[in-house]
């Protein structure tokens, strides 16, 4: 799943940590809410700004999987479009509301740092409970 994701608030609940922020951000196309904590000593980022956002399962051109462990030595990556990207684990996929107004979550931690998704449940079937995947982020 790839979009660009606009950021509209950044620590709404007041700031937790010194080097991370946690910030509220709408894809344009696929209409997502993201919330997503995020290391803003190596990856600064303010409100207004564009991000393109790709979540994969694997960072290999190919499409093949990735073993245990990723290095990207001497070989060519997803990861090389992309200026931030963490690797984590989808913990939790949930529904609420009903009929039309059903919205799909999903949970993921990027080993403490979290994200949660939300919006149409057709853009979160193609994930699964603990799945890993990248988060890959760039600035427009």
């Amino acid at each position: 799943m790839q979009d660009t994701f606009i950021v509209g608030k950044i620590n709404p609940d007041g700031k937790q940590f010194d080097s991370v922020s946690r910030i509220e951000a709408e894809g344009e196309s696929l209409e997502m809410l993201m919330t997503l904590d995020v290391n803003t000593d190596v990856y600064p980022i303010k409100e207004n700004e564009k991000h393109v956002v790709l979540l994969t399962s694997t960072l290999n051109k190919d499409g093949s999987a990735v073993g245990d462990y990723y290095t990207q030595t001497g070989r060519d990556s997803i990861a090389d479009k992309f200026d931030y990207i963490m690797q984590g684990k989808i913990y939790r996929i949930s529904e609420e509301g009903s009929g039309a107004n059903v919205k799909a979550e999903i949970y993921v931690s990027f080993g403490g740092l979290l994200m949660l998704l939300k919006g149409n449940p057709s853009y979160v079937s193609e994930f699964d409970l603990d799945q890993r995947l990248f988060l890959c982020m760039r600035r427009l």
